[in-house]
């Protein structure tokens, strides 16, 4: 079994894969530092609770954006799993063409996405929206060419942003509000995170469609923890929360080939 690890700045997302199957998703916040002793118990201790023995899984797969986990992960499988992980980063096979000045300046989670969508969409082009601790928006072609991106602030990174640098705007819960016009400044606040965060994202959709897809309009997935929150706004023509690890367990299979 492979074990897929998508390591980001607020939260780590994992899955088990048992061939093609899914078998189970996780998350653990990732804003705590934890040393591998952590990261190995809580691993296991997961999988057991998912009716998964710690002993099947013989692969690992980890895209990260944070270096200091890396380490501590790496020595987690060596130490309670027995083996070497794999790690998206430059030099790995991606099959893809990166179209940045500095083609290393890309994080790992977006090549896992790009990857993870020209294998849920082959043929198509790809606009992926991931909702993160960053909002951001990658253009992907058909022909696995990636374009560039667009990276804007979180729903709840802009509203940590609010509540720290105000003297009188408080945290508030991130949920779709009742009504566009809030009655109360907590609900003004969410509509503010919320309604900026869809208008936001429908202009510079369109705006990247518009410029680089004008021929064939692109396929528009959704992805990451707040992506839910917008299923029901016709952002996009599908949301995938797996994508990153599906783009994980592809990468695998191309590092394998010979």
């Amino acid at each position: 079994m492979l074990l897929t690890l998508d390591v980001g700045n607020s939260q780590i997302f994992g899955g088990v894969y048992d061939g093609e199957d899914l078998k189970t998703t996780f998350r653990r916040t990732s804003s705590i530092r934890a040393s591998s002793d952590e990261f190995g118990t809580f691993f296991r201790a997961t999988l057991r609770e998912n009716g998964i023995d710690p002993g099947e899984i013989d692969e690992a797969a980890i895209c990260s954006v944070v270096p200091d986990a890396v380490h501590s992960l790496r020595n987690c499988f060596l130490r309670y799993f027995r083996f070497e992980p794999f790690l998206l980063q430059p030099g790995a096979k991606t099959g893809l063409r990166i179209r940045y000045r500095n083609p290393l300046e890309v994080g790992a989670d977006k090549i896992a996405n790009a990857i993870g969508g020209l294998t849920r969409f082959p043929g198509r082009n790809l606009l992926i929206v991931d909702f993160g601790t960053a909002t951001t928006l990658c253009a992907v072609t058909k022909e696995k060419e990636y374009l560039g991106g667009i990276i804007t602030p979180g729903i709840y990174t802009s509203m940590v942003a609010l509540e720290s640098k105000t003297a009188r705007l408080p945290a508030v819960e991130v949920i779709r509000p009742p009504e566009v016009l809030g009655r109360s400044t907590v609900e003004s606040i969410q509509s503010g995170l919320y309604y900026g965060t869809l208008a936001t994202v429908r202009s510079l959709s369109a705006y990247v469609a518009d410029a680089h897809f004008a021929k064939e309009q692109p396929v528009i997935v959704g992805t990451g923890g707040f992506g839910r929150l917008f299923e029901g706004e016709r952002l996009f023509d599908a949301f995938v929360p797996e994508l990153p690890l599906i783009g994980l367990r592809r990468a695998v299979k191309l590092s394998q080939r010979v």
